[in-house]
């Protein structure tokens, strides 16, 4: 992989490997790079994962074995922006499979990483200069935890 740009690293407690490879099946285009492997010098088991490394959607990221110290949490999230609602429904079924959904298009998936599966055009239309149809769509938004577009361009449209 190329060292330009940003590389994303997610840190998980032997499940690097698992987590880059169940990434890679949800999104369409996606590459592994280099495996690397703990050497004798340790601290993990010789010949076990240390770091995979993945591009998926144009991210790249490591997934790096690093040990039960650090978890995630909901300070970092990725987003995914879909064009309706075949694409919320394929990403938020997929990445909510032994996890859970949260509130207002956030999950966290298995490995505890939080995603926010966002419908193309909310962001315009809770930004919308005319703040009653702003606040309709807000209101529907903040009572859903999958998005349901249909219902979120009803509230846009006042219907």
């Amino acid at each position: 992989m190329a060292t330009d740009g940003f590389t994303t690293c997610l840190w998980f407690d032997g499940q690097a490997e698992e987590a880059a490879d169940h990434y890679m099946s949800i999104f369409p285009g996606a590459k592994r790079g280099k495996v690397g492997r703990y050497t004798e010098a340790g601290p993990g088991p010789a010949g076990s994962v240390l770091a995979v490394e993945f591009e998926v959607n144009g991210q790249k990221f490591v997934a790096l074995n690093g040990g039960p110290q650090f978890t995630f949490n909901e300070a970092i999230s990725f987003q995914i922006f879909c064009k309706d609602q075949e694409e919320v429904d394929y990403y938020w079924n997929r990445l909510t499979e032994g996890g859970q959904g949260v509130a207002c298009g956030w999950l966290k998936d298995k490995y505890g990483v939080s995603w926010q599966v966002i419908p193309a055009g909310l962001t315009d239309m809770i930004g919308d200069p005319d703040p009653e149809k702003a606040q309709r769509t807000t209101e529907a938004m903040l009572s859903m935890t999958k998005f349901d577009v249909a219902a979120l361009r009803r509230a846009y449209a006042g219907e």
